[in-house]
């Protein structure tokens, strides 16, 4: 099983965790985030793998200069 952050907006991958270093979900601060955050960022795979969607740098930083992006559903092409 791996944990896998996707950038919501570019699909770029942000970062992995590999087997041996997956902690505890409470330890990544998914207990903090409510049931509806949870749905719209986790997705588990078939394969055991989750996907995390976040948001990466240059996304981010986008986001920061043009705030009328945030009315967007998808504002990379």
């Amino acid at each position: 099983m791996m944990i896998i952050y996707l950038c919501n907006h570019c699909g770029q991958e942000i970062g992995r965790l590999e087997n041996s270093t997956v902690p505890d979900a409470s330890m990544l601060g998914w207990d903090g985030l409510s049931q509806e955050d949870k749905q719209q960022m986790i997705q588990y795979q078939d394969n055991g793998d989750v996907h995390v969607h976040a948001i990466c740098e240059s996304c981010e930083e986008s986001l920061g200069r043009h705030p009328g992006y945030h009315e967007l559903d998808h504002f990379i092409q």
